[in-house]
């Protein structure tokens, strides 16, 4: 027994010998940028006080990491919003910011009580995207604990990027942006005086740089990846029955939705990016609509796409171009792609019927949003399901994420990572969606129980790739 022990005590040696602390005798190996609030140390503790009126400002190592782990832990009080930055640099010539920033990769720390996004990863300055936001597992949203010390653990190695929030995981993200820079604390800008004064606590903050594999943490069922790579599928993807619609260097599997081979103009391939051409606008008039040669069940996709500035497009999931023969776009459900900031359609007047007192259906007209971004289109409202806010932004010409989640029924629409609409096709509140709709005269609409997935040709340009689909069928 004796003999054990003493092994165990060699290798926790051996393992504690490989991190190195980052807080010193002083900051001596830090410096602030960026905003006006002062970080101090004192019994090991570095503190920092919110300041009103001033840009996030970031206490910022002078060493740059490239793999690491890294393990720290933080007090933040409640109503301040703060995080670590990592593989970060610094940009000197932004305009109009008239000074210069940081941005990167940033650990969120989220003391909002609704979102709960603590340990997610925020582009800070970049796409200002949240790459992954915590929107996917109860247990990672709850694995942070507010007025009190919690452990944080980020493992960035190559293009994998995970964090642990007191031993639960929070993210697996599959990244490339950037594979080296410095560690930042953020003490967060505020506009509020009722949050002037607020700290932010960190301590026991530690590195680990050299023989990485042997202090790894496992993946946890719960966390799912979020792969950011172009054209490639993990290993957990492949497991999980994920396969490419879009190969990246040909038109295979896909034919056009008014025949049986590939338009001959109209789309093209670009960069690794399937392209609609920039026509006259109109819909389905030049290249036309494409859709898979296959037809799908329950699935799960997920496409990435750029919308020019007031271009309009659209993602169909259940379409049988022989049972709705139409002119212009073919009949299906559909995730709208559009740029709301620069297209009409965004703020477009429809019509929409409300039930008096004698239970009729009068026609009401003012400003519905069911054609924005992300709506199930003239149906149902995009919104922002994960956060007490709007919609966060998509900008033309800008990198977006759809998701489409169809089971059994039940729909989901992702933007960015982020639910934006639920509903049951099968429900009667979708039949009665539908029948004071435009589509009430297509039989079945949005019943089928297999269909084509559908890419619109609206005569602006968009750009998709990552295009990617499991069966739910085949969930393992």
């Amino acid at each position: 027994m004796k003999f054990f022990y003493i092994i165990f005590i060699i290798i926790s040696v051996q393992l504690n010998a490989q991190w190195t602390s980052l807080i010193g005798n002083d900051l001596s190996n830090w410096e602030t940028v960026q905003g006006k609030a002062m970080f101090e140390l004192n019994d090991g503790i570095i503190s920092s006080t919110s300041v009103l009126n001033s840009p996030n400002t970031f206490l910022i190592t002078k060493d740059i990491y490239i793999d690491f782990i890294l393990e720290f832990e933080v007090f933040v009080e409640a109503g301040l919003n703060s995080g670590v930055q990592f593989r970060s640099q610094i940009k000197e010539d932004h305009l109009p910011v008239p000074f210069p920033y940081v941005f990167g990769y940033q650990c969120e720390i989220d003391t909002n009580e609704f979102r709960r996004w603590t340990g997610g990863i925020y582009d800070e300055s970049r796409s200002n995207l949240f790459l992954y936001p915590i929107t996917y597992s109860r247990n990672s949203r709850y694995s942070f604990n507010n007025n009190q010390w919690n452990k944080f653990r980020i493992e960035a190695i190559g293009n994998s990027i995970k964090t642990f929030v007191n031993g639960i995981q929070c993210t697996n993200l599959l990244d490339d942006k950037s594979n080296q820079g410095f560690i930042g604390l953020q003490l967060h800008s505020i506009q509020n005086k009722n949050e002037v004064g607020k700290k932010v606590f960190w301590k026991n903050i530690r590195i680990a740089t050299e023989k990485l594999e042997e202090l790894v943490f496992d993946n946890q069922e719960h966390a799912r990846i979020v792969n950011n790579i172009d054209n490639f599928l993990s290993d957990y993807e492949v497991e999980r029955g994920w396969e490419f619609l879009f190969d990246g260097k040909s038109f295979k599997g896909w034919r056009s939705a008014k025949g049986d081979s590939f338009p001959e103009k109209g789309w093209v391939i670009q960069n690794g990016h399937l392209v609609v051409e920039s026509s006259d606008g109109s819909e389905s008039t030049n290249g036309g609509d494409i859709v898979t040669i296959e037809q799908f069940d329950d699935f799960e996709l997920e496409i990435d796409f750029v919308v020019s500035k007031g271009g309009n497009s659209g993602i169909k999931y259940y379409v049988d171009t022989e049972k709705y023969k139409v002119q212009g776009s073919s009949i299906g459900l559909e995730f709208q792609i559009l740029d709301d900031f620069n297209h009409p359609d965004a703020k477009k007047r429809v019509k929409v019927y409300e039930l008096n007192s004698e239970k009729e259906y009068l026609v009401k007209d003012y400003v519905k949003s069911n054609r924005t971004v992300g709506s199930l289109y003239d149906l149902i409202e995009a919104k922002n399901l994960n956060e007490p806010r709007s919609k966060r932004p998509v900008k033309h010409d800008t990198w977006h994420r759809a998701r489409i989640i169809s089971n059994n029924g039940n729909v989901e629409h992702w933007l960015d990572n982020i639910k934006v609409l639920e509903y049951n096709r099968y429900s009667q509140v979708f039949d009665a969606l539908v029948q004071y709709s435009k589509y009430s005269i297509y039989e079945d609409f949005g019943k089928l129980k297999s269909g084509n997935i559908l890419l619109q040709d609206h005569g602006d340009l968009v750009k998709f790739k990552n295009i990617k689909i499991r069966r739910l069928n085949n969930e393992k």
